[in-house]
């Protein structure tokens, strides 16, 4: 056979691998965080997976999706075994292994919980000296200064479930968490009438969805903004966010 007919058939064979892959299913990651995304009864649901599955689906992407702890979310997307993360906070060091549409899915608001028989004052870092603050494990803190404070001592739970009941038990002092996902967490847990939150807010930030440096993820990243933008303009989009609006009653400034 000649060389230039066997150059052609493995440029067509390139080609047909090429289109092959681009027809698998995007894997999407995810770790559950209601009222972003969770399982409701073997349905995922919630604000941000609603609205990315939404615009997936317009943009004709067909999604598989899976709930991992966080560590394994981030390991998935390390070792190439996830193409895109949902709810992923954007920073300079993940922007080197990911690509991060130009519009948010949302914004949180990052505050800390006490429980009610057990308060404590907080109005800034000096008064969590000597405390145990519960933490997700996994996550970044936008608050530098919180981040790398020596204060107090931080203590990792495998869940957003399993600090709070952590916090009731007294093996935490305080927990830290968005505002609106924390009071979800407390009402799915039956714990909403142990626990209070502190009304100053450590850090805010915004959620993305984060997609794998590889060929065609960045023109999807695109895509992807230009849709969410689009969709947050619409009827639909008001009506997502009043669904999961915040359920927490107003808390007290004073404790």
């Amino acid at each position: 056979m000649p060389l230039l007919q066997r150059q052609l058939i493995a440029a067509l064979l390139f080609a047909c691998l090429g289109l092959a892959a681009q027809a698998q299913p995007l894997r999407i990651v995810s770790e559950a965080w209601p009222p972003y995304i969770h399982d409701d009864n073997g349905v995922l649901r919630g604000l941000d997976y609603e609205a990315a599955h939404t615009v997936l689906q317009r943009l004709g992407v067909e999604v598989e999706w899976q709930l991992l702890p966080w560590r394994r979310c981030l390991l998935a997307m390390e070792q190439g075994q996830a193409d895109g993360i949902l709810g992923i906070f954007r920073t300079p060091e993940r922007e080197a292994a990911m690509l991060f549409p130009h519009e948010p899915l949302s914004q949180v608001e990052f505050v800390l919980f006490y429980a009610r028989a057990n308060p404590y004052p907080f109005h800034s870092l000096v008064d969590l000296r000597g405390l145990k603050i519960g933490v997700s494990a996994g996550y970044w803190y936008s608050n530098r200064a919180f981040r790398e404070s020596a204060l107090f001592a931080r203590e990792p739970a495998p869940s957003h479930v399993a600090n709070f009941g952590k916090l009731v038990r007294k093996r935490v002092d305080l927990v830290i968490n968005d505002r609106r996902s924390g009071h979800f967490a407390l009402a799915q847990a039956g714990l909403d009438n142990q626990v209070r939150q502190h009304p100053r807010v450590i850090s805010r930030d915004r959620m993305y969805l984060g997609l794998r440096r590889t060929a065609g993820h960045a023109q999807l990243a695109r895509r992807f903004a230009s849709e969410l933008r689009r969709f947050k303009r619409e009827p639909a989009y008001a009506a997502l966010q009043a669904r999961y609006n915040d359920p927490a009653p107003s808390t007290p400034a004073n404790h």
